[in-house]
Order: structure tokens, then C-alpha cells, then sequence
């Protein structure tokens, strides 16, 4: 049986591109921008918040790119559980891994404080062993710092870790840390690029991740 699973966040265990597309759309609007449809978030999204308003503002300045981040933080911070939530069986999943004994950790590339305040919102019944999201002093994924980071809080071997994403960032950080990959098909990625990105296990059903840590007897 595995002893820690470590789970992306956004495309993973929340749906959140409707809070996450509003409040760039904000941050546009209110910067003279174009705005995007929602659906267009999802390749947008996956590699921190300043990588989000540079794809959603290819064109803009640095100093603008500052200023729209501002606009985008104090929206998001207001209303990131309005629309966000989390996918069916996900908080069942979490509360049998942790029943059975196996640590559960959140890798994520969106800031930590907004990290630590979404799961509190949607999972407050779940010890997580540690919560890792952007922070100024490590790199953000697929940079395997973060899972390095991760094992420093909870030391835990190599061989008995999972790491469970919708994206290609997350196959490759868990391939950097030489840890075992497990793509999900309910995120905003398709299956394809998880493929690509040579994902150890793909799976379209939490239950089948209980199956993979060995929880499931």
C-alpha cells in the first residue's frame, strides 16, 4: 500500500476555471483587455497565476502584467468559492486514503495563500499532511522542488508515493522527483496530452486511485 498521495488542485480535486476565468476576465476588463470565454481558461491555466494574465494578455507589458495581478488577486480572493467545486467523489476518496492510513499532500502552482484558503472551504474535514502552492521561494511545477519541499514536511520513500494531476506539468513533475504519475481524465486537459506526457497511470474514476495506493481492499 502507498503512504502518501500528493494531488494537484485545480483540474484535480476542485473544479475551478469558473472562478479562476472571472476573475482574469475581471482583471481584463478593468485593464482595457479583451476578455475570453470561460472554456478557453483551461489551456491557459496550469502554471501559476502569472503565466495565466501573460496568456490571457500576450500583448501587455510587464508593468501591466503587474497591475492586472493585482486587479486578479482581489477578486479572486473575494469570490474564488463562488462557482468553484469539487469533483464527484473526490472528498470520498480523500477520506478513505486518509481512513486507511495513506498521507495525503496538495501540490499546486496557484499562490499559497489562496491554496490554503480553498481548501479549507471545500475539504475541512481532511488532515492534509502538507499544502504546497506558490511561494517566492520555490520554483512553481513541473520544477520537482515542490515535491521535495512536500517530503521534507512528511519524509515518506520514493517508491511508495503517487502523484495524481489533469496535466502535463504534473506527469513531469512527478518524473523529475522519481515519483509514480497518475493522470486524471475529469480535468481540463485531455486524455491526449496526458499520454504525451507519458503518465505512469491514467485513470477516469477516483475509485480507481484507491486502487493504485492499494486502499481499495
Amino acid at each position: 500500500m502507498k503512504k502518501l498521495v500528493i494531488f494537484d488542485l485545480d483540474g484535480t480535486l476542485l473544479n475551478t476555471i469558473a472562478d479562476l476565468g472571472n476573475a482574469c476576465n475581471y482583471a481584463l476588463r478593468k485593464g482595457g483587455y479583451a476578455e475570453h470565454p470561460l472554456t478557453a481558461y483551461n489551456y491557459m491555466v496550469g502554471n501559476g497565476i502569472r503565466r495565466l494574465m501573460e496568456r490571457a494578455a500576450p500583448d501587455a507589458s510587464q508593468e501591466t502584467i503587474e497591475m492586472l495581478l493585482e486587479d486578479f488577486r482581489r477578486y479572486y480572493d473575494e469570490h474564488c468559492t463562488e462557482r468553484t467545486e469539487a469533483y464527484p467523489g473526490m472528498p470520498e476518496l480523500l477520506e478513505t486514503l486518509t481512513a486507511k492510513g495513506i498521507k495525503v499532500a496538495v501540490a499546486s502552482n496557484k499562490y499559497q495563500a489562496a491554496v490554503e484558503r480553498i481548501i479549507a472551504h471545500y475539504f475541512p474535514q481532511i488532515q492534509f499532511s502538507a499544502i504546497r502552492g506558490e511561494r517566492p521561494d520555490c520554483p512553481r511545477k513541473p520544477d520537482p522542488s515542490v515535491v521535495f519541499a512536500l517530503l521534507n514536511e512528511c519524509p515518506t520513500p520514493k517508491a511508495d508515493i503517487l502523484m495524481v494531476g489533469d496535466s502535463a506539468v504534473d506527469m513531469e513533475t512527478a518524473r523529475r522527483a522519481c515519483i509514480g504519475s497518475v493522470g486524471v481524465t475529469w480535468g481540463f486537459r485531455p486524455v491526449s496530452e496526458l499520454r504525451g506526457a507519458y503518465a505512469d497511470h491514467i485513470v477516469s474514476d477516483p475509485s480507481e486511485i484507491l486502487t493504485l495506493a492499494g486502499a481499495d481492499i
